[in-house]
């Protein structure tokens, strides 16, 4: 697996690839569509992330250390974000998590292309992403 600063650069690196931000969605979508079937029955009003205009669920499980997440979204552009999120955090320390300061979600200038209501359900994701870190140190 790579390092967490390797995961985040493999990113910027891809989303740099595109020049229009159409591309960019597109590709977000592409990645949703990449997501392992989340389990219905995990599809709970625990695991919602408060928040988010669309519905995302979050589960997470802590195995050896590390952080290991799957989720869900009823909103193909959010289901994109979350994830590339999932995509860079996925099977980390929660101290890493912790330790990071999500910067790459700028370098692709990813917050600054949405609209305020994803936008909004980004930083909830992020939110959420670090509290379950907290839970877990």
């Amino acid at each position: 697996m790579n390092t967490l600063e390797e995961a985040k650069t493999a990113v910027v690196e891809e989303f740099s690839l595109f020049d229009e931000w159409l591309d960019k969605y597109e590709y977000l979508i592409e990645l949703g569509k990449n997501l392992e079937v989340f389990p219905v029955e995990l599809k709970t009003d625990d695991r919602l992330i408060k928040g988010c205009q669309s519905r995302v669920w979050l589960d997470v499980k802590a195995e050896d250390g590390k952080l290991f997440f799957r989720a869900d979204s009823d909103a193909i552009i959010t289901k994109g974000i979350i994830s590339l999120l999932i995509q860079v955090y996925n099977g980390r320390t929660a101290a890493e998590i912790l330790g990071d300061d999500f910067s790459f979600v700028e370098e692709i200038g990813l917050r600054e292309n949405l609209s305020p209501t994803r936008a909004n359900g980004l930083n909830s994701m992020i939110e959420t992403i670090r509290k379950e870190a907290e839970k877990n140190v």
